[in-house]
């Protein structure tokens, strides 16, 4: 027995007799008699406050929305019934032309009124890495962390401004990765970035349910089992935190949604936030091509009389509603092989003073939906314990006809390349046809977007043909980093690099507002670094560069096995080694020549 009897406190009677009139009454059904157990009891009481705490509306709320969803799913309601259909409104950016230009300008001049969320609950443990995946580097030639590149990002967009201020970035964390976060901001000094800028946002488990009656599904006694809600939280954290209000007050008019690991995100958003402000979009999907039938959700208006709402529509669910209403013969290919409804990669920009009206409408629960999964046909059972879950890009669901949904689609790796599967999942995805997405795809995909910064700007870019590491298919080179310091916009590469050529394996680092290259050539395998600070204007011309450089060196049977072999090397299965690049690197405010 325990050595003082525990009695539940007054706000702690309430809950559990709010709870038993509820339907919850099994919760307290088999408790030990008073004096045995109790330090059990107290803490099982003290996780059903947090719940209810965490939830607004509190647990009566999650178990009445439980219920209703549960019954519609058990009818098997169509979400999609009595809608039909269409294109969405989109701008079409998979060009680099003069629009494209255009929308990046409109970007830029917006940086000062737009803060950045990034949702990062996950480990990285499907990757094989056992730390927080925003701390995995997104390139191993200089080894910079997703959180390094995107905080740099932000500190290049401030500098950029007539009025300079800090670009907030709030970070969605779970309880996974919270500490880790903390620790990965607070011993890098925040990667540049002023503390007061970065919003750490906690997100909580909700209770699993176990029945149609929403009755709250227990591990065992004293023990409630909790599952991820979906990372539509932020919409809620954004609210309950009052963040989104604070923002709104603080002139920012336009949120910037991202994933934790696309690396590619910030090299369409300036486009994104324009074609945003340039449309008057309330919300705005960042978009890809998509192939009909490709395991990506497709982007599309669905009109039922008056009603229109733009939403994504998972690809399972887009083919039989276009057979049984407006395409007999499903998601069929347009003229380049695309379907006509572009591909979601959850990449989102939200007009901030609709969004907070929104959010005061609805308390941030946005669009819950259940997915139980029945024991029999009669669904009166479920397999295992299901929960409400959310999702961030569901939001137009709570959209009035007064609300703009837009879409604005990229080329895909200019704008997309997800960092999610382990080294033998990627191989078995490439195998199979489908986007490996792994680090060593990511990381190829990263210097991708360089050479298209390049090319854009007219430098000669040959490229080493595809090979394979570990199974899975990379593009060697060449490897181009050309930093935010450097250059966030195509009409800033064009403005600093004049001619020149660039060959196979080779390496370009660019990293420092003020350089300019003019006719360098940077011969196969080879690698220039340029590095300058601050007031440091540095100009390469008319060089031709020849060294040994950067390599690819795949990692041994041996090494792979080894512990002591860095996790993130391990994930893509090679290292890159300096076997004797040209570095300049201008730590004093000056002018300078290397010729």
């Amino acid at each position: 027995m325990d050595t003082e009897q525990w009695i539940p406190n007054e706000g702690q009677q309430a809950l559990m007799d709010e709870l038993r009139a509820n339907g919850q009454e099994h919760l307290f059904a088999d408790w030990d008699e008073p004096g045995v157990n109790d330090s059990a009891k107290c803490a099982f009481v003290e996780s059903l406050e947090h719940a209810n705490a965490s939830y607004p509306g509190g647990l009566s709320a999650y178990i009445e929305n439980a219920r209703k969803l549960l019954a519609e799913a058990k009818q098997g309601d169509n979400p999609f019934e009595g809608f039909v259909p269409e294109q969405p409104d989109k701008v079409d950016l998979t060009q680099f032309d003069a629009e494209y230009d255009r929308y990046e300008s409109i970007g830029a001049a917006h940086f000062d009124k737009t803060a950045f969320v990034m949702v990062a609950g996950g480990l990285g443990e499907r990757l094989g890495y056992s730390g927080i995946k925003i701390d995995i580097p997104v390139e191993v030639t200089e080894t910079t962390a997703y959180i390094a590149h995107y905080a740099a990002n932000l500190l290049a967009m401030e500098a950029r401004m007539a009025d300079p201020r800090p670009v907030p970035l709030i970070i969605m964390v779970s309880e996974d990765t919270e500490a880790k976060t903390r620790t990965s901001l607070e011993s890098n000094n925040y990667y540049g970035l002023k503390k007061e800028q970065v919003y750490i946002l906690k997100q909580e488990l909700v209770p699993a349910i176990s029945d149609n009656d929403g009755r709250l599904a227990l591990k065992e006694k004293y023990e409630l089992i909790l599952k991820p809600h979906g990372h539509g939280d932020i919409h809620m954290l954004l609210y309950t935190s009052g963040v989104a209000a604070k923002m709104a007050e603080q002139g920012i008019e336009h949120f910037a949604f991202i994933q934790d690991t696309n690396g590619q995100a910030f090299n369409a958003l300036p486009a994104a936030i324009g074609a945003s402000v340039d449309k008057d979009f309330d919300f705005n999907s960042m978009a890809v091509n998509r192939v009909p039938g490709e395991a990506v959700g497709g982007l599309a208006k669905l009109v039922k009389g008056d009603k229109e709402l733009t939403l994504n529509v998972e690809y399972n669910q887009l083919d039989p509603l276009l057979r049984a209403t407006v395409s007999p013969e499903g998601d069929v290919p347009n003229e380049q092989g695309f379907s006509m409804f572009p591909g979601n990669i959850n990449i989102l920009v939200i007009k901030v003073a609709s969004y907070v009206e929104i959010l005061n409408r609805s308390k941030g629960i946005i669009a819950e939906f259940v997915n139980p999964k029945y024991a029999d046909e009669s669904k009166t059972t479920f397999k295992k314990p299901t929960r409400l879950e959310t999702m961030m890009q569901d939001l137009p669901k709570l959209f009035g006809p007064d609300e703009k949904v837009g879409v604005t689609i990229f080329d895909r790796k200019w704008s997309f390349s997800a960092n999610k599967n382990n080294i033998k999942d990627a191989a078995a995805k490439a195998a199979a046809g489908s986007p490996p997405e792994s680090g060593a795809t990511a990381e190829a995909d990263f210097y991708l977007g360089g050479r298209m910064r390049l090319q854009a700007a007219g430098v000669e870019v040959n490229v080493s043909d595809e090979k394979a590491i570990l199974g899975i298919p990379v593009i060697t080179g060449p490897r181009v980093l050309l930093r935010p310091s450097f250059a966030l916009t195509l009409e800033e590469v064009r403005s600093k690099i004049q001619g020149g050529r660039i060959a196979g394996d080779a390496t370009l680092v660019l990293e420092g507002k003020d350089i300019t290259l003019q006719d360098v050539d940077v011969a196969e395998g080879a690698a220039l670094v340029i590095k300058a600070c601050e007031g440091a204007k540095v100009t390469v011309c008319n060089r031709k560069v020849a060294n040994d450089g950067f390599q690819i060196v795949e990692l041994t049977d041996v090494e792979l096995a080894d512990e002591a072999t860095p996790e993130y090397l391990r994930i893509r299965g090679y290292r890159i080694e300096d076997r004797g690049a040209e570095v300049h690197c201008f730590t004093e405010p000056g002018e300078y020549t290397v010729e």
